[in-house]
């Protein structure tokens, strides 16, 4: 079976937030779908790996803000590379707005939001469906909104930009085609995920 056939089907991306009553988090998602209208209904997946994940099990909703394709690589990192268990990401995080629902919505390098509810949810293994009823919405600009293709072209950083081949010590680097991570060992770790973006190491490739 060659997983990367799933590559080819066509994702969004997002920045979901939320709030637990005592502080706000977010991350980055590519699987937003409206599944039901009057009223609307939309699911969300999420990474039990990610803490925004635990935060919105527990508080029952979310805002998605969708990224278009004036966003540059620094949201990517902001919200993520880094994990929100150990950063508070929006301490210096300014362009945001508070929503009805008390969580942020993002407004820089977006182009809408959409708050939501949650009123159900399905354990699918690694990641978390949740199912919520659309609270409010608002688009921000008219910029298209980015695709995960178009994140990998004109977004994400080229392999070419960062050093390649061996280590000053003669080691080997693998890159995450996902994130750019680099893990450097002879051999990749059948059961390693990256840090960064939660990626397998199906997704790394030796750097040649």
């Amino acid at each position: 079976m060659d997983m990367k056939a799933l590559l080819k089907i066509q994702y969004g991306l997002f920045v979901l937030t939320t709030n637990d009553g005592n502080r706000d988090n977010g991350c980055i998602i590519n699987t937003v779908t409206q599944v039901a209208n009057s009223p609307e209904k939309i699911t969300i997946a999420v990474n039990k790996a990610n803490f925004t994940r635990d935060m919105i099990f527990d508080a029952k909703k979310f805002t998605v803000s969708v990224i278009s394709e004036g966003a540059d690589f620094e949201l990517f990192k902001h919200f993520g590379f880094q994990s929100g268990r150990t950063v508070d990401k929006f301490a210096d995080f300014a362009d945001t707005l508070r929503t009805a629902n008390g969580t942020l919505a993002v407004t820089k390098g977006t182009n809408a939001y959409i708050t939501g509810d949650v009123f159900n949810l399905v354990d699918v293994g690694t990641h978390t469906v949740f199912f919520a009823n659309v609270t409010d919405a608002k688009i921000l600009s008219d910029t298209p909104s980015a695709t995960y293709n178009y994140y990998q072209e004109h977004i994400k950083p080229k392999p070419q930009d960062k050093p390649i081949g061996k280590t000053a010590e003669g080691k080997t680097i693998w890159r995450c085609s996902i994130c750019g991570y680099e893990y450097v060992g002879e051999t990749l770790p059948e059961d390693f995920v990256c840090p960064l973006c939660k990626h397998p190491a199906s997704d790394f490739e030796k750097v040649v």
